[in-house]
């Protein structure tokens, strides 16, 4: 879990601008101010990054990092 989320910690600071502490309690757009071309971005440089779909519910969208982390993981289950 700690490899994901340093992971998608990385793809935060490095694709989508984030500069503040990013714990996985982090509001993806209220504490670390991704719009919805940040949120995109996340999705699509997490899938690139872990080569798979994180196909996330349309009506529940991940709003923590956490949420990020947990379903990268998940997927990666799905997978193996």
């Amino acid at each position: 879990m700690n490899d994901v989320l340093q992971a998608v910690s990385d793809i935060l600071r490095l694709h989508c601008g984030v500069s503040g502490e990013i714990r996985g309690d982090s509001l993806l757009q209220e504490d670390l101010g991704l719009d919805s071309m940040g949120l995109l971005t996340l999705a699509l440089e997490t899938e690139n990054h872990f080569d798979l779909c994180l196909d996330e519910p349309p009506d529940q969208p991940p709003q923590r990092v956490s949420e990020i982390v947990q379903l990268v993981i998940t997927r990666l289950a799905e997978k193996s």
